[in-house]
């Protein structure tokens, strides 16, 4: 094994906001720049954290490294050079913990690469959870929220939240490390409209204020003011894999079909990995979702699921609650 000594670096990267670390093909080109040789260089294609302490970039051609470092600063191996460069760390990270890498590769003409790429250390402990109530109204200081209910301890680290509707950037927050619990409620609130929101990633459940923070409840706040869900959207939780972990569809119309591409396609990605359905098993439209009809405009009404009944991915786990019925980081009404 070829050991590579490990620094502390500060340095600005790109980031692509629609995964957990920069490896679409997008990113990779942002990220990679070719510094000499030929024009058949090689190219960067990923990095993933495949286990709690190895890490693999891929490449199109075979190369060997010729620097490697990480922020914050980890002790490390190489356990393999070629399409697929492995990378053993000296310890196991925290879940979810967020990297940078800044690796310079060279391939057998001399070609070199210089990869700058953020990744999330693998997490093996993610809670199981469900997508628990939404409030898609908004009145100041009233904001628009998405609560999860965890069925099992685990951590959160590197789990990512999608809104279809918000098309253009449709993962809206990602997780840092946070340990829960069972039964324990997470309030991810969608926009910042006071100074005494905190993210609750330490040991209190009260650290926060803000509207509609829980004593009782993990807070989180997505900084901005902008309308992200809507009474008609789709709502979905991925790890790392980019499986779903749960979801759900809502519709304020009865249509026989979506009106809009990315809801058409969320219906199908969710249909396809058995996450939403139909009650009698088919790819769900708008008259089979949620109908949040009654919603109307009242910001004190919300999206429910019935925490009594056993969870079968369709319309019939939920609910609108009556008027003051919401109740973020609390049982359901």
């Amino acid at each position: 094994m070829k050991k590579v000594h490990f620094v502390l670096f500060g340095i600005c990267i790109l980031f692509c906001p629609l995964c957990s670390c920069s490896t679409g093909e997008a990113a990779a080109t942002a990220a990679a720049q070719i510094l000499g040789g030929s024009s058949q260089a090689p190219l960067f294609l990923s990095c993933k954290a495949v286990s709690e302490d190895e890490i693999d970039f891929e490449f199109s051609l075979p190369v060997n490294v010729v620097s490697l470092h990480f922020s914050p600063g980890q002790e490390f191996t190489l356990a393999e050079e070629g399409n697929k460069v492995r990378v053993n760390l000296a310890e196991n990270l925290e879940p979810g913990l967020r990297i940078v890498a800044d690796l310079l590769a060279e391939d057998s003409k001399g070609n070199t690469i210089n990869v700058l790429v953020p990744f999330r250390s693998r997490n093996n402990r993610v809670p199981q959870m469900l997508i628990n109530e939404l409030r898609t109204e908004y009145s100041r200081p009233r904001a628009e929220f998405i609560e999860f209910k965890m069925l099992s301890a685990g951590n959160l680290g590197a789990l990512r939240v999608f809104i279809a509707g918000n098309y253009k950037n449709p993962m809206i927050y990602e997780f840092s490390p946070v340990e829960v619990k069972a039964g324990e409620y997470v309030v991810l609130h969608l926009r910042t409209l006071e100074d005494s929101c905190r993210d609750e990633y330490g040991d209190r459940l009260d650290e926060s204020g803000g509207t509609d923070s829980s004593p009782t409840a993990r807070d989180f706040w997505i900084p901005g003011v902008a309308k992200l869900l809507h009474k008609t959207d789709a709502v979905y939780v991925l790890d790392q894999d980019d499986q779903v972990l749960n979801a759900v569809m809502i519709s304020e119309t009865p249509d026989t079909w979506w009106n809009k591409d990315y809801l058409a396609e969320a219906a199908k990605f969710l249909f396809n990995q058995g996450a939403w359905k139909t009650t009698d098993g088919k790819i769900c439209g708008p008259k089979d979702a949620v109908d949040t009809s009654t919603v109307k405009t009242a910001a004190t009404r919300s999206i429910s699921r019935d925490e009594s009944a056993k969870n079968t991915n369709t319309a019939a786990d939920w609910h609108v609650t009556a008027t003051s019925g919401a109740t973020p980081g609390q049982p359901n009404k």
